[in-house]
C-alpha cells in the first residue's frame, strides 16, 4: 500500500509517499481499517516540518476517516462497513490524564505511523464510531481540533446557557468552539487579524467580533463588549504572545483552556494579573476516548457540521501542508482518497 511519510531531518521538502506492507487481517481486539481522509493540524505540519522531530520514515498524521472492512476475534464494538474515526491517544480510554499521555510517544503521527495511508489494523480502541451522515473528510476534523474544542469548553470548562466563549483566530480548533458554544447557548467573541474572515464568523453566529491588529488592546474590547464583567471561557491558541490579553479577557474566576503555541513555546505570564482575576488556566491537548464518544453524540444530536476550507488528493499533502502554512485557511484543510 502506499504512504506518505517524513524523511529526517523533516521539512515540506522531505515528504514522499512511500510503499508499505498491506497490514493484512486484525488479529484479536483490532479492526482492519480502509482510511479515506485525513485533517491538518499545527502538531502535523511541526512533524512534517521537522520542529517536531519524529523517527525517519515516519507516517503522518493524527487524524483518519475511514470504513471498518474487518474485525477480530473479541471486537463488539464494531462491524464491517461501519464508518470510524481514529484517537488523537488511542491508548487514552477514559478519566483524567495521566503520564502515558503527557507525551506523543504513542500519538499516530509523531510516536508512532499515522493515518497518511490506505489501509491500518489498530486496536478497536484506536477509534470511534463516526457521526452519522457525515463525509469521510468532515469525520477527519473530530481527532484533534473538534475534540480539542470540546474538551476546553465543555469536557474542562463546564460550558453552559448563557457563558460568553472568546476564541481566538478562526482555525480549526477556534471554529468548532464557535459552532459548539453556539449549539449549548453560549455568546461567542472571535478574533482575527482579517476583516473578511471576521465576517465570515458572524455568519456563523458570532455575537461580536475584533480584529486584534487594529486593535491591540484587544482584551480590553473584550471586557468592554462584556459590560466590564470579562468572558468565562477562553479558547486560547495563540500561547505567549496573545495570553496576557486573554487573562486581560477573562472575568474573575472564569477559564482559560491553553490549547496552543501559535506564537511561541515560551514566553513571560502575567502572573500577578492571573492571580488577581482568580482565573483558572488550564493546559490540555486533546482528549480521550470517552470524550471523543460524547462529543459525536453530541454532534449527532445538534446537526453541528464542520467548516472544511479546501480539501486535497493524497498525493497533494505537501501542498496542502504549504497552505496551512500561510495562514489564509478558514476553518479545517483535509486530504481524502
Amino acid at each position: 500500500m502506499k504512504a506518505f511519510v517524513v524523511r529526517q531531518p523533516g521539512g515540506l521538502d522531505r515528504l514522499e509517499i512511500a510503499e508499505r506492507p498491506d497490514p493484512g487481517r486484525p488479529g484479536p481486539g483490532e479492526i482492519r481499517v480502509a482510511i479515506h481522509a485525513t485533517s491538518l493540524n499545527f502538531h502535523d505540519l511541526l512533524v512534517a516540518g521537522g520542529r517536531s522531530p519524529a523517527a525517519d520514515g515516519r507516517i503522518l498524521m493524527s487524524d483518519g476517516a475511514g470504513i471498518v472492512e474487518a474485525v477480530g476475534d473479541g471486537v463488539t464494538a464494531f462491524a464491517p462497513g461501519d464508518a470510524v474515526v481514529s484517537c488523537f491517544f488511542p491508548h487514552w480510554a477514559d478519566g483524567p490524564p495521566q503520564t502515558p499521555v503527557g507525551n506523543f510517544a504513542q500519538v499516530p503521527g509523531d510516536g508512532i505511523d499515522g493515518f497518511a495511508l490506505t489501509h491500518a489494523v489498530r486496536p478497536a480502541g484506536a477509534f470511534t464510531h463516526a457521526p452519522r451522515g457525515w463525509s469521510f473528510a468532515e469525520s477527519a476534523t473530530i481527532t484533534t481540533a473538534g475534540l480539542t474544542a470540546w474538551r476546553a469548553l465543555v469536557g474542562d470548562g463546564g460550558l453552559k446557557a448563557g457563558d460568553t466563549v472568546l476564541a481566538l483566530g478562526t482555525g480549526g480548533v477556534s471554529i468548532a468552539a464557535l459552532q459548539i458554544a453556539k449549539a449549548m447557548g453560549a455568546a461567542v467573541i472571535v478574533t482575527s487579524s482579517s476583516d473578511a474572515k471576521l465576517e465570515r464568523v458572524r455568519a456563523l453566529g458570532a455575537d461580536h467580533t475584533v480584529n486584534y491588529r487594529t486593535q491591540p488592546d484587544w482584551g480590553r474590547q473584550v471586557r468592554d463588549w462584556t459590560g466590564g464583567r470579562g468572558v468565562d471561557h477562553v479558547v486560547e491558541v495563540g500561547g505567549p504572545g496573545t495570553l496576557a490579553q486573554s487573562i486581560e479577557a477573562v472575568r474573575v474566576g472564569g477559564h482559560i483552556a491553553l490549547i496552543g503555541v501559535l506564537t511561541g513555546r515560551a514566553g513571560e505570564v502575567p502572573t500577578a494579573a492571573l492571580m488577581a482575576k482568580q482565573a483558572r488556566l488550564q493546559g490540555l491537548i486533546v482528549g480521550s476516548r470517552r470524550q471523543q464518544q460524547d462529543y459525536v453524540a453530541a454532534l449527532d444530536r445538534t446537526g453541528i457540521r464542520p467548516v472544511i476550507d479546501r480539501s486535497y488528493g493524497f498525493d497533494e499533502l505537501p501542498e496542502a501542508f504549504r497552505h496551512q502554512e500561510s495562514g489564509r485557511h478558514f476553518g479545517k484543510l483535509c486530504v481524502a482518497w
